[in-house]
């Protein structure tokens, strides 16, 4: 009897280990799923964020910030007797 109780033990130690590898082995898979989809998510992330940068570079150039002021805003560069240059002494 003392034999059929440890070899009853043994066999539920080693279906409790199976089952917790088989487990283990699924929660790896899971969060490597996870990690491939968050990598993906970065990678979309900065190839937009690379775009909005030229974007706003594009935007932001000397030559288009001077046209926008001179279309929309109506604005002139003044001419030379209109200048004053104040001198802080």
């Amino acid at each position: 009897m003392r034999t059929g109780g440890l070899l009853i033990a043994l066999v539920l130690a080693v279906l409790a280990s199976a089952i917790g590898v088989v487990y283990a082995k699924h929660e790896g898979r899971k969060q490597f799923v996870q990690l491939q989809t968050l990598e993906k998510l970065r990678d979309q992330m900065n190839v937009e964020w690379g775009q909005l940068q030229l974007e706003q570079g594009t935007w932001a150039t000397h030559s288009r910030v001077e046209r926008v002021a001179r279309k929309r805003l109506g604005m002139k560069m003044p001419d030379a007797e209109s200048v004053v240059i104040l001198r802080n002494e």
